[in-house]
C-alpha cells in the first residue's frame, strides 16, 4: 500500500459514515439545527462541497468539475444563519454535487505521486494544511468532523444511533 491508498481508505471510511448518517434524512431534516447558533446540515453540506472544490482545484488545477452556477455563494458564513429552505438546495442536489466533487478529488489524488504529497499545500491553505498530503487527508476528516454534528441532529430528530 502506498500513501495515496491510505488516504483513500480514510476518504472511503468518511464516505461510508456520512452516507449512512444522511441516508434517511429528508430535505426538512437538513434544516434542523442541533442547538441555536449551530449550523444545520444543509449549510454544512454546501460548505463541505465548496471547500473540497476549492482546496483540490488549488492543489491540482483542472481536475475538479465546476460547481453549479451560484452554488458557492449560497454557503457564505452569512448564509449559515438562514433557515429558509429556499435559501438552500434539496438533498438530491447535494448528493449529485458530492458525487461530482468526490470523483474529481479522487482523480486529482490519482494524478499526483506519493512524493507530491510532501509538497507544500497551496499558499492560501498553509495556515492549517502544510502539505498536499494534509490537504488530501482533510477531504475525509473534514467530512467526519461535520458528521459528528449530524449524529446529534439525528438524535434530536428521534433517529436511532448508527454507530
Amino acid at each position: 500500500m502506498n500513501a495515496r491508498d491510505a488516504i483513500k481508505i480514510n476518504i472511503n471510511m468518511a464516505n461510508m459514515i456520512c452516507q449512512s448518517y444522511l441516508g434517511d434524512l429528508t430535505d426538512a431534516d437538513l434544516l434542523v439545527r442541533p442547538v441555536p447558533g449551530a449550523n444545520h446540515i444543509a449549510w454544512q453540506l454546501g460548505h463541505l462541497l465548496v471547500a473540497e472544490h476549492g482546496m483540490v482545484d488549488a492543489a491540482v488545477p483542472g481536475t475538479m468539475p465546476p460547481l453549479p452556477v451560484g452554488f458557492a455563494e449560497k454557503y457564505s458564513n452569512d448564509a449559515s444563519k438562514l433557515d429558509s429552505a429556499s435559501a438552500f438546495h434539496p438533498k438530491s442536489v447535494y448528493m449529485s454535487v458530492y458525487e461530482q466533487m468526490r470523483a474529481g478529488m479522487l482523480k486529482a489524488l490519482d494524478k499526483i505521486t506519493d512524493a507530491d504529497l510532501d509538497k507544500p499545500a497551496p499558499e492560501k491553505f498553509r495556515s492549517f494544511l502544510g502539505t498536499l498530503g494534509d490537504l488530501f487527508s482533510m477531504q475525509g476528516s473534514h467530512w467526519i468532523m461535520h458528521a459528528g454534528q449530524w449524529a446529534v441532529i439525528r438524535r434530536k430528530l428521534g433517529k436511532k444511533p448508527l454507530f
